[in-house]
């Protein structure tokens, strides 16, 4: 099996690396937040409405305390009415309207965050599916499937939650304090001075706690990864008789992850002991001092008792900031990360899903003086000074050892790479004098693993042509001999072929990819290694299709197998990114030191 490697999308839970808070990462945040615009006005009402929501949550604090005085026969607050059923209905009324406007800030929060988050899901999903080949082959799946799944989740409970409850703790708390320095200066300056230590043990504790919860996510993952490898790889596990390896394996990741969970348990308690003593213990010393306070009529009552509710307010308002502000790093850092998918130069490609079809090619395609290396190896040459013609209609071969560059040429032919030297020409003009979406419309290719999409066998087929009626998907299904089998199925062309068509056999799935080709009836044909991997059975009923499929178009024939080769109009042979020779099979066969001739003895003598 391949080596072992912690995949970051195996752990979901894990922590988003944070960012921090400057004015170049607040400058870039903005530019997210630039989709809000279209739904501000809800936005600000939301705002608006927490905001008022706050407020009205400081007064009940004072509803209370009014009611214990009122009941002890004490003069209230000057804006209370001086019975208790006047202070009844009063907070009834208030709890009404912090009930209606709760319900509105709630719903026009999420509307803006889900429509907002909505609209950037689409614009990363487009410009990551319209990037050129390149970005891919430099990047992991895995890490760009988080960039839209965890990296935007991040960001969108920051705007539906995080933001509103910084907001709402930042009313409470400066509220708290303003209404407990009303109540008594000396009882909040004493509770001002015992609970930020409190906080700070807090906040370093808390960081150790979840820096070891980190610890145990990231063991869980590794052994989320051995289950995930293990079964994609059930087969080597039975043949190899390492089921118990595997299980022992498993079984010391799992004994990691309790060791790790069970210490964290141990400091955990130790911290909620702390809180729990040192925090009661602060209450019990502020009530005490305010009861010396009443004692001496200093303070009433009630207001004791309402002062403790705005000191509650204030100490959950300061013990949820740490973790507030951590979920706003997170979502900076999950901003940056989208904005580089956003930032990407992407290919121009057209919006319009039916790909019509601007400037026609005919099918001739020429190589000129073509010099190509990956952009992820610039000092490895692939395609070294490639030149060839391919009139509309030929069928042009190009064979060669594996690495010497043939399905590089498919690639540039698709325009998925462009050449650092020379020009590829369509009826004669430059590829350049086309837009992509024109080139690729009319450019198929048959490749040698068929990936199928996870629907049905007549959606696979139809993705040559979104359009295309049930009678042409038919159709082409008989053209490529997949008809007979499609309809070998209880559900036929409704049947469900699997995630990348794992339900069919490598025929099939090389069948429906011609169907599909035949559907898009493109100008140029590329078949990249179509019959290679194929049982002698499954190769006649293919190279009948391919045989059907190429008739009337220009078809690029990359292969191994020379056998199929030997029909094509031109053979290109290809040798470490060079032509070394060009010609029909007669010819190239009757060359005593060809490569071709050599390749052909080897194959023969193996078969």
């Amino acid at each position: 099996m391949a080596r072992r490697r912690l995949n970051s999308s195996n752990a979901p839970e894990a922590e988003l690396p944070k960012a921090k808070l400057n004015k170049q990462t607040l400058h870039k945040v903005t530019r997210l937040l630039a989709y809000i615009r279209p739904y501000r006005g809800k936005f600000i009402a939301a705002l608006f409405f927490l905001f008022l929501s706050s407020l009205v949550g400081l007064a009940f604090p004072s509803f209370i305390g009014g009611l214990i005085d009122t009941a002890q026969g004490k003069q209230g607050k000057g804006w209370l009415p001086d019975s208790i059923s006047g202070i009844l209905t009063l907070a009834g009324i208030v709890l009404f309207v912090q009930a209606f406007v709760s319900f509105f800030r709630i719903l026009w929060f999420v509307n803006v965050a889900e429509r907002s988050l909505a609209d950037i899901r689409r614009d990363t999903y487009f410009k990551l599916i319209t990037l050129p080949m390149n970005f891919f082959g430099n990047r992991r799946v895995g890490e760009l499937n988080s960039r839209i799944s965890a990296d935007l989740s991040q960001i969108q409970d920051t705007i539906t939650t995080t933001i509103a409850e910084l907001i709402r703790q930042t009313v409470l708390m400066i509220g708290g304090v303003t209404f407990m320095a009303i109540i008594s200066v000396k009882l909040a300056i004493a509770l001002l001075l015992m609970l930020p230590p409190l906080i700070v043990f807090g906040i370093f504790f808390g960081r150790f706690i979840r820096k070891l919860s980190r610890e145990a996510q990231d063991k869980l993952a590794e052994s989320n990864t051995v289950i995930e490898e293990t079964l994609q790889g059930i087969a080597n596990v039975k043949a190899f008789v390492n089921e118990a390896f595997e299980a022992g394996r498993y079984g010391k990741n799992i004994r990691e992850v309790a060791n790790i969970a069970i210490r964290g348990a141990k400091y955990r308690g130790i911290f909620v002991s702390f809180i729990v003593f040192c925090l009661f213990g602060s209450i019990v010393a502020i009530v005490g001092y305010g009861c010396i306070l009443v004692s001496h009529g200093e303070l009433k009552v009630g207001e004791l008792f309402q002062f403790a509710l705005y000191a509650t307010f204030v100490g959950s308002a300061m013990g949820s900031f740490p973790d507030l502000f951590a979920n706003v790093q997170k979502a900076v850092g999950a901003s940056e990360r989208v904005l580089e998918i956003l930032d990407e130069q992407g290919e121009d490609i057209s919006l319009n899903p039916l790909n019509n079809i601007q400037q026609k090619i005919n099918g001739n395609l020429a190589f000129s003086n073509i010099e190509f290396a990956y952009p992820s190896r610039p000092e490895v040459t692939v395609l070294n000074n490639i030149s060839f013609n391919a009139e509309a209609g030929q069928r042009i071969a190009i064979v060669g050892p594996s690495g010497s560059g043939k399905s590089t040429m498919a690639a540039v032919i698709l325009q998925f790479y462009h050449p650092q030297a020379g020009e590829i020409f369509f009826d004669g003009k430059p590829a350049s004098a086309y837009t992509l979406t024109d080139i690729r419309n009319q450019v198929a290719i048959v490749p040698q693993d068929v990936i199928l999409f996870g629907g049905t066998i007549r959606e696979n087929i139809a993705y040559g042509k979104l359009t295309a009626s049930e009678d042409e998907i038919i159709k082409a299904a008989q053209r490529a001999n997949a008809h007979q089998f499609v309809m070998s199925f209880p559900e036929g062309y409704d049947t469900v072929v699997g995630e990348r068509g794992v339900k069919l056999s490598g025929g099939q799935r090389q069948r429906i990819a011609i169907a599909r080709a035949l559907l898009k009836n493109p100008a140029i044909l590329i078949l990249d290694e179509a019959t290679s991997s194929l049982d002698s059975g499954s190769e006649r009923l293919v190279q009948e299709a391919l045989e059907e499929l190429m008739e009337g178009r220009t078809s690029i024939i990359i292969a191994h197998r020379l056998s199929t080769v030997r029909e094509a109009d031109n053979i290109i042979v290809l040798e470490k990114g060079k032509i070394i020779e060009s010609g029909n099979h007669l010819e190239l066969i009757n060359n005593q030191n060809g490569l071709y001739r050599y390749l052909s003895t080897l194959q023969y003598e193996a078969n």
